[in-house]
This record gives structure tokens, sequence and C-alpha cells, in this order.
């Protein structure tokens, strides 16, 4: 795939996706962290069901640390892994109070440290939080770069470097909303809407649907 094709892609995107956010909800930068970890092999729907209700009673380090391990699974238990994901927002939370004023870092090398935090997770919030332009590969974007053949490649980093090479520069901040919207409501996995999609003429997927 050529520049110029890819340039017509996220242009098309962006005209496309009005609004390209992250799905989860949040008001706080702390609360968007929690949100991230909690999502780890979950749907962002069921980590708002939890959070709506978790957000109101604790949405600060403190409050949350207060909770407790058994108090905050409380409020997570509908969510996949809710016990260990549990013990690493109550770690997190006195990590962030210990040793950043309970402010979240806006660095992944200290992201990176929070317990529950990959790079993926980093990558989301230095992007969604920071306006930073990282690239947070789900399987949505993976499949989306694989697909389309906008940034190919066989593992999630190989995808994230070629990403940030080849997605114009305009583009950069809000790809990873584009691409994850796209590859969850359009280029879906089993079946995707090929016949009702906006890139379709620059797509290089060969089994494309009608």
């Amino acid at each position: 795939m050529n520049k110029e094709k890819r340039q017509i892609i996220f242009d098309k995107l962006a005209a496309h996706i009005e609004e390209p956010v992250t799905e989860l909800n949040y008001s706080s930068t702390f609360e968007l962290l929690i949100a991230v970890i909690l999502s780890a092999q979950a749907t962002d729907k069921g980590v708002n069901k939890a959070t709506d209700k978790l957000y109101p009673v604790a949405n600060t380090p403190e409050a949350i640390y207060k909770l407790g391990v058994d108090g905050l699974k409380e409020y997570i238990k509908t969510i996949g892994l809710y016990n260990s994901k549990a013990e690493n927002v109550i770690k997190t939370c006195k990590i962030l109070m210990d040793e950043h004023d309970s402010i979240v870092p806006d660095n992944r090398k200290d992201l990176e440290k929070l317990p529950g935090v990959g790079r993926k997770t980093a990558n989301v919030v230095l992007n969604t939080a920071f306006g930073q332009p990282t690239m947070a590969v789900d399987t949505h974007i993976f499949r989306f770069s694989n697909r389309t053949k906008v940034a190919p490649g066989k593992t999630v980093l190989e995808v994230e470097k070629k990403l940030l090479k080849f997605v114009p520069k305009e583009h950069l901040i809000d790809a990873h909303h584009l691409m994850i919207l796209h590859g969850r409501y359009t280029c879906t996995a089993r079946k995707p809407k090929c016949g009702s999609c906006v890139i379709y003429d620059e797509c290089e997927f060969k089994d494309k649907t009608e």
C-alpha cells in the first residue's frame, strides 16, 4: 500500500467518524486509567456498567484504596478477571498516592510501572488523556491494519511501529480511535460490512463481502 492510498483512507475515516473518542465513560484522567485497566479482555459496555456505579462512590486513588480489594470487587465483579483486576487497581492507587501525589503520570515509564498497566494501556492513557501520538493496538486495530494492508504485521508491536511510521501526521492523534470504531462497527471480525464501508475502494482486503 502506498502513501497516497493511506492518506485517502484516514481522510475518509476522519470525515465519516465525527467523534473519534473512546467509548469508556470517564471524567478525569484517573477515571480513564482505572477504566482502561478494567477493560482488558472485557467490553467497554461492561466496564461502563461497573464504573457507573463505582465512580459516584469512589473516583480518586484515596477513595478507591479505602474500599480495599474486597470492597472494590463488589463493584467490578461483573467484569472478567475481576479478582486480579481488583488487586491491581488497589496497588495502583497506593503507588499513585505514595509516589505521584495521586496524579496519573504522563509518561510511559511511570505508567508501565503501575500494576495492571502494560504497553497497550499506557498507550491508551497517553493518547486519550494527554494527546500524545501513540497507538494502542487492540484486536480491532490489529485486524484493520492487516486486513486493509495499511500496516501489516505479525505482532502487535510490529503493527504499532508501522502505524506510527505510516499514518499521516495530521491523523496521528485520532487514528487510534478511528481504527477502533471502524473495526468495531464496520470492519468486524467474522463478517465485515464491506458493502457499506467508506474505504472500500482503497482497502486491499482480498475477500471483501458485498
